[in-house]
């Protein structure tokens, strides 16, 4: 199995070479050159987890050199549940915020910190990250004391939740937190121009936990293939799947299980108020534009990386628009939602998973699974107020607000970032 770029000018590469550089050299993003077809009857629902997604992962691994060490990856990575609760009959809820550090973000740092560690035999390899939430503390937590690995997460200060940017900054060891005088954008712009830079590329070994890296995305459609056979198994029919999304990392993977033939009747994307994507299916021009900043921070994203990869899969704008469509929710309906799903199903959602409940009301009466993708306790600021009840501090959370933490501000240009880097003996 070969990877190439979306932006078609450089070279194809092994999954070990893709992981390694993060982000191809002619800057466009790894895709898999073609999907492999699979025997869906070899697929069972009744797996354990992992033993699951080792399977659907497994041809992209093809002749890797890291492909004998798939079955480890994965037991490593996937070790907390995946739970697929019924809110009503035609309405579910799939729970991705079981892990570490309670986002979905957890899958995929995970198994890519499991893939670097065992890559970077040679040298020690840095992994920089850009953040607007959750993707920080989820890449800190895979990572930390990984001994091969140095992290340096990027994350816009003073624009995520006071539990998010405790769970980004309390690591230390080989984690660095940096809050940058900015928004996400320029957090992710930071990273996409050291990578462009050949002296970093050279003095750090660069490579991105953020979902550019293909290291990261493929873990994320083992999930979706799974819930949609097992809700095929469980209904005889076909779940459509409701993917908050920003920066399109946690759809892209939803699209491409639906490309590996996985039952999934269809998909619809919930943003907030950045609407980069959902301009861009009326109008078929893709006008990237500054983050505005709502509660749901995490999908904080006026230029969203992974639109690379969809447009890829859909290269036509007929046919984007015939698979691809998306809600928006201001912060108004996001708190509306919020009490609404607790008075109505006893269920408490995050911001970002009630942007897809209030894109649920207006779908249509066939089966919908709500992707959630943070547990609510990392946002009771927004959350406790709305429901005027405490929300329970989740033990993996209060781990981590025990701990000490260190903010490290920089500003958002690369000559701030080096400064910082190279007073702290890093570059």
């Amino acid at each position: 199995m070969y990877f190439t770029s979306t932006a078609e000018k450089a070279s194809r590469k092994t999954l070990s070479q893709a992981i390694l550089c993060g982000l191809a050299e002619d800057g466009g993003l790894f895709v898999p050159e073609t999907f492999p077809q699979l025997d869906l009857h070899s697929f069972s629902p009744d797996t354990p987890y992992p033993d699951f997604a080792q399977q659907v992962l497994k041809p992209f691994f093809a002749q890797d050199p890291i492909e004998k060490h798939l079955s480890a990856f994965c037991r490593n990575a996937f070790n907390f549940p995946l739970p697929l609760k019924t809110i009503n009959q035609n309405t579910f809820i799939l729970e991705l915020f079981h892990g570490p550090t309670l986002s979905f973000k957890d899958f995929g740092a995970r198994f890519l910190a499991e893939a670097l560690n065992s890559l970077s035999i040679q040298h020690k390899t840095t992994v920089m990250v850009a953040t607007s939430g959750d993707t920080g503390s989820a890449v800190a937590a895979a990572f930390h004391l990984k001994p091969q690995i140095q992290v340096i997460v990027l994350y816009p200060q003073g624009k995520i939740s006071a539990r998010q940017e405790h769970q980004i900054t309390c690591w230390g060891d080989n984690v660095l937190a940096l809050a940058v005088d900015g928004t996400f954008d320029d957090c992710q712009a930071l990273v996409k121009e050291a990578f462009r830079d050949h002296a970093w590329q050279k003095a750090l070994h660069l490579s991105s936990a953020n979902s550019i890296n293909i290291g990261r995305l493929l873990p994320q459609v083992a999930y979706y293939a799974f819930t949609s056979l097992l809700f095929y198994k469980q209904h005889q029919q076909a779940a459509g799947f409701i993917v908050p999304t920003g920066n399109l990392g946690n759809a892209t993977a939803a699209y491409w299980a639906k490309a590996l033939g996985f039952p999934i009747r269809e998909i619809v994307l919930s943003t907030n108020a950045n609407v980069v994507i959902p301009d861009f299916i009326k109008t078929g021009h893709f006008t990237p534009r500054p983050s505005i900043a709502t509660l749901a921070n995490a999908m904080d994203v006026g230029n969203p990386s992974n639109f690379e990869r969809l447009h890829q899969l859909y290269p036509a704008f007929a046919t984007f628009q015939e698979n691809v469509s998306a809600y928006s929710a201001t912060d108004a309906d996001i708190r509306s939602t919020i009490p609404e799903m607790y008075q109505q199903h006893k269920v408490i959602v995050c911001p970002h998973t009630a942007t897809a409940c209030f894109a649920r009301k207006q779908l249509s009466a066939q089966p919908w699974i709500i992707v959630a993708t943070a547990d609510p306790c990392k946002f009771d600021d927004i959350i406790e107020p709305l429901l005027k009840i405490n929300i329970p501090v989740a033990p993996q959370l209060q781990a981590l607000l025990d701990k000490p933490t260190l903010q490290v501000p920089v500003g958002r240009n690369l000559k701030d970032l080096e400064q910082v880097l190279q007073k702290r003996g890093l570059l």
